[in-house]
């Protein structure tokens, strides 16, 4: 802050008019140049909010810049990780990227949008990363999903579990499982393959290096969307990547 402040002191007109001529912050002891800022702070506390939001401001054109950059290396994996589950048309024009975890109320409150894309759109796929972030309830919800790909079920469990209320523990997924004609039994074992912790593992660093941090999280062409969202807007991004050839 005393840097940000710093800045101010040699760059606000306001803050150098009261100075004597011969002096200036380069030339001021220290204790004394911190007391000057420590007074114009206290005066003027508007610099303060100013200052970081400019910094915050920075920060999140920065971690864009990142992220834009990491979507451009890691297009492949995001798109064709043989592991992830696909939906929609799987040879479709346009695919749909969406991060997601069962106990979070954003993402079942978007999952009617997300059906809603589906259907009205006969060229588009989806992706479905596993993203599961709020606990053990969660990270078992994401390896019965992922195990229930072995019945060729997974929609119809990813679908089913996207509209539980309440918390999706052990005896609501396998509840859930049951209704849907999966095995049960037959998913836990298949829980236990590697293959599906891989995958977990995968999905939670590939979202960190496109810099998201909640669910949900899409990404639709070259743009990355965090937290929920209408379908309106992601009908309009489809359009956009379509437009673009963004597959």
């Amino acid at each position: 802050m005393i840097v940000a402040a710093g800045a101010w002191y040699l760059l606000d007109p306001g803050f150098k008019a009261d100075q004597p001529p011969p002096g200036s912050p380069s030339t001021l002891p220290q204790d004394a140049f911190e007391r000057r800022v420590r007074d114009y702070l206290v005066a003027n506390p508007e610099v303060i909010v100013e200052a970081m939001q400019n910094l915050e401001r920075k920060q999140r054109e920065v971690e864009q810049t990142e992220a834009q950059a990491a979507l451009a290396t890691h297009r492949d994996e995001l798109l064709n990780s043989p592991e992830s589950p696909v939906g929609g048309n799987p040879q479709g024009d346009v695919t749909l990227v969406e991060f997601f975890d069962y106990n979070c109320s954003y993402c079942r409150q978007v999952a009617p949008a997300m059906m809603a894309a589906e259907a009205d759109d006969p060229q588009l796929r989806i992706v479905y990363k596993e993203f599961p972030i709020l606990g053990p309830n969660s990270v078992f919800a994401a390896k019965a999903a992922l195990a229930a790909r072995e019945q060729n079920l997974y929609p119809e469990f990813h679908k089913a579990m996207m509209q539980v209320s309440g918390a999706a523990d052990e005896g609501r997924v396998m509840e859930v499982a049951g209704q849907i004609g999966l095995d049960v039994e037959r998913l836990r074992t298949d829980m236990a393959d590697p293959a599906v912790d891989a995958e977990i593992v995968r999905n939670l660093a590939l979202a960190q290096v496109l810099r998201i941090n909640g669910t949900p999280g899409f990404v639709i062409g070259e743009e990355i969307l965090r937290g929920a969202t209408d379908l309106q807007t992601m009908q309009t991004l489809i359009a956009r990547a379509r437009k673009s050839g963004d597959r």
